[in-house]
């Protein structure tokens, strides 16, 4: 095992950062089989950061290299868009921190994030893993979702301080239903309060999107860029999150920094290239097919969103039906997990004993913490329990054969944030070439998105057919009546129940319920 983890660690000492895949047991063997399709992989890297096509769904470039160096862009005038995004970016920040720019009640104090995946999950994992309680100089908030209880929630939190309260809307075209959701319910809120949103509001969106022309026309305090060559999930290193971190108080250029270095060693070759040497290690691992879940465990409490972060990253980028030729493959590769070693104790018994389904990595950060450390035991600090639970649970894990990468940065501050984002991201484009899926469309997401408009558009026939009738009707008289799925016609009912919509008589079953007149819409 010894020889294996010198043969097969890589180290740069430049970056600081490491990747031992000797616990992936046929990683040489797959590496030397697979000369053609790295080959490819890089080539394909290569189209794509010159400004090639890469979503043809959409016939987008995909660019989110060339916002951490905008030199790499295609066009002068992308350039000049990334580069006059950081310089607004700069002045905004500031501006609020000086007080030039200020709320209804006074100077901005907090920063409510309305977004959903990348303009949420990017966001809101460098808010957590980059906060100083003592240097942040706004507290930042998110609501994420249309949930009205989470609305609710986050109003509640944020009661008495609307007025100190800056609002970013991130959504590409205005139209996410979410996100436009919660913008309705916030506006009204502030409006509740005797507030006027447009003095706390700002937006960040795609040039003449619905919600750019809102925020024009409204009178919002400013407006950001986003553009349709950054997808969602690589948002974070744009206008997305770094105008929330930039806010924050977060230094959002060496966060850029950490994640321009990473971009330039990952162009060298495979035995110089740790994003290539991940993309190899999963591949080997799940067999060039997902048949393995990866299992994401940090040492490190900062990072504790950072499994959901690539949730969406990998799972979205990777989860195809169809490969790049049209033929249907499945592919994929399920992430979960969370932070050690506190969630280990809830899940390592079945990654040591049950089913061998799996490959575990392990993100380990050298240092502990920026201060020094007492002594709990004689020359044992707390830091040192945490990295011998993390030796411990993987050796526990070699021993019943199970496979596990390790990724090991030197320390967490902004710039190692942005080492491991950007490590991510050129993984998953490697990764995506090997397996030959696009990693940049995404059809099974409007897929979901049609369905849930289909739904509603059943429950309005629903309230439309009751309002019609004077006698209580079963869910299946309904669903009949409007030629609906019957399953969906009763969970559609109960919801509507459930929320004082329509009225509801229990019977002997369920097949057997009442339902009445709308009570109110």
């Amino acid at each position: 095992m010894a020889e294996d983890f010198f043969e097969r660690y890589f180290w740069a000492e430049d970056l600081g950062i490491g990747v031992d895949v000797s616990r992936i047991h046929n990683y040489s063997n797959d590496y030397g089989n697979l000369n053609q399709k790295i080959t490819r992989a890089f080539n394909a890297m290569a189209a794509l950061e010159s400004g090639g096509i890469a979503n043809g769904d959409e016939n987008r470039m995909v660019g989110h290299y060339w916002l951490r160096n905008s030199g790499l862009a295609p066009t002068v005038g992308i350039k000049s868009e990334i580069e006059n995004s950081i310089t607004q970016i700069e002045r905004f920040a500031l501006a609020v921190h000086k007080g030039d720019i200020v709320g209804q009640d006074g100077r901005f104090k907090n920063v409510l994030c309305l977004g959903i995946g990348g303009s949420a999950l990017g966001p809101r994992l460098i808010s957590t893993a980059l906060s100083n309680p003592k240097k942040d100089k706004m507290k930042l908030y998110f609501i994420d979702n249309t949930d009205p209880d989470g609305i609710d929630y986050m109003a509640d939190i944020l009661d008495g301080q609307l007025g100190k309260t800056l609002v970013i809307c991130m959504s590409k075209s205005g139209g996410t239903q979410e996100t436009k959701n919660a913008l309705i319910e916030i506006e009204q809120l502030y409006n509740s309060h005797g507030l006027t949103f447009s003095r706390h509001a700002l937006a960040v969106t795609c040039k003449d999107s619905k919600l750019d022309h809102q925020a024009k026309k409204d009178g919002w305090i400013s407006r950001f860029p986003m553009w349709d060559w950054v997808g969602g999930r690589t948002s974070v290193t744009s206008v997305v999150g770094l105008l929330p971190a930039a806010l924050q108080g977060i230094d959002f250029k060496k966060f850029l920094s950490g994640a321009r270095d990473m971009d330039s060693i990952s162009r060298r070759q495979i035995e110089e290239n740790p994003a290539m040497v991940l993309a190899v290690a999963w591949y080997s691992a799940s067999l060039g097919h997902g048949k393995k879940d990866m299992v994401v465990i940090p040492y490190k409490d900062r990072l504790g969103l950072f499994t959901s972060y690539l949730q969406q990253l990998i799972m979205e980028s990777l989860g195809k039906r169809h490969d790049a030729n049209g033929l249907e493959v499945h592919q994929g590769i399920s992430v979960y997990g969370n932070k050690g070693s506190t969630d280990q104790h809830a899940y390592v018994q079945q990654l040591r004993d049950g089913l061998d389904n799996f490959f575990v990595t392990f993100i380990e950060v050298l240092k502990a913490r920026v201060g020094e450390s007492i002594d709990i035991e004689p020359g044992v600090k707390t830091g040192d329990y945490l990295e011998g639970f993390f030796l411990g649970t993987r050796l526990a894990l070699t021993e019943s054969g199970r496979e596990s990468i390790t990724l090991t940065i030197r320390e967490m501050n902004a710039y190692y944030m942005g080492i491991l984002i950007a490590l991510y991201e050129r993984a998953v484009g490697f990764y995506a070439s090997l397996i030959n899926v696009n990693a940049y469309d995404q059809p099974g997401v409007e897929a979901g998105k049609k369905a849930a408009k289909d739904v509603l558009r059943v429950q309005q026939l629903i309230l439309e057919y009751l309002s019609s009738q004077n006698t209580n009707m079963t869910s299946l008289e309904i669903a009949e009546a409007i030629g609906g799925d019957k399953e969906l016609v009763f969970k559609l009912l109960e919801h509507l129940a459930a929320n004082g919509r329509v009225s509801r008589e229990w019977s002997d079953s369920v097949r057997n319920l009442k339902y009445m007149t709308k009570i109110s819409d």
